[in-house]
């Protein structure tokens, strides 16, 4: 096994491990949140219905200077709050998706909070 697919392999574990303990419901949604090399994603998911309320990701248009990196994390943060406190969704569960709580995790996490939303 290659040292690419250890750290996969961890990063799964990890991932796991976290997936069971939460849940998102339609009041309180899970905010999951997604790091390529490039760019971070976000997604508001209702786990009753399966189903993703709303997304965003850097890979849009108004994201094009910025790219993936921490500024780029934190105004997505702010951007998919705004869109949550328009669909009336005050409150989630913060889902790392097994990516270390450090660097653009924790940007668009405070992005999130500050854009309004309470994890």
């Amino acid at each position: 096994m290659g040292k690419s697919n250890t750290k996969i392999a961890k990063r799964w574990r990890r991932k796991m491990h976290i997936r069971k303990r939460i849940h998102g419901t339609q009041d309180r949604p899970r905010l999951s949140v997604f790091r390529s090399a490039k760019h971070i994603y976000g997604q508001l998911i209702n786990d009753d219905t399966s189903e993703t309320i709303l997304s965003a990701q850097t890979t849009s248009s108004e994201f094009s200077s910025y790219g993936g990196n921490k500024q780029a994390a934190e105004e997505l943060g702010k951007v998919l709050a705004s869109k949550a406190l328009e669909k009336g969704i005050e409150s989630v569960v913060f889902d790392r998706n097994g990516f270390l709580y450090h660097g653009r995790i924790k940007s668009f996490a405070d992005g999130a909070r500050s854009g309004g939303l309470k994890f």
